[in-house]
């Protein structure tokens, strides 16, 4: 079993910055890509970015030049910076990650955080 655990959401201003965090526990032998999603009411869960194990990373169109994704292999943690944030971001951001465990490979959701981007 995989745990993910995230922090950092919140209520911020239009033009403002969120730092998301993401760590990863459990019985993980590795993981190999990590990303955050978000899903806004009424809509379907959206790739926001992700990297994989080498530091390869992918952007949605819509965040590209403001988010930043990275990642701490050794920490089993990846993060999201969030910059010059618009209140279309507001949404559930959650975390994946693809690992290795004792029962086979899948992917692992955490339990979402929620951004509000509101003057």
């Amino acid at each position: 079993q995989v745990q993910l655990v995230e922090s950092g959401g919140g209520l911020v201003q239009p033009g403002g910055s969120l730092r998301l965090s993401c760590a990863a526990s459990g019985s993980i032998f590795s993981i190999y890509t990590m990303g955050w999603y978000r899903q806004a009411p009424g809509k379907q869960r959206e790739l926001v970015a992700g990297i994989n194990s080498g530091g390869s990373t992918n952007y949605a169109d819509s965040v590209k030049g403001r988010f930043t994704i990275s990642r701490t292999n050794a920490k089993n943690t990846v993060y999201l910076q969030m910059d010059s944030l618009k209140p279309e971001d507001t949404a559930v951001y959650y975390c994946k990650a693809d690992a290795r465990t004792a029962i086979g490979v899948g992917p692992w959701w955490g339990q979402g955080t929620q951004v509000t981007v509101s003057s």
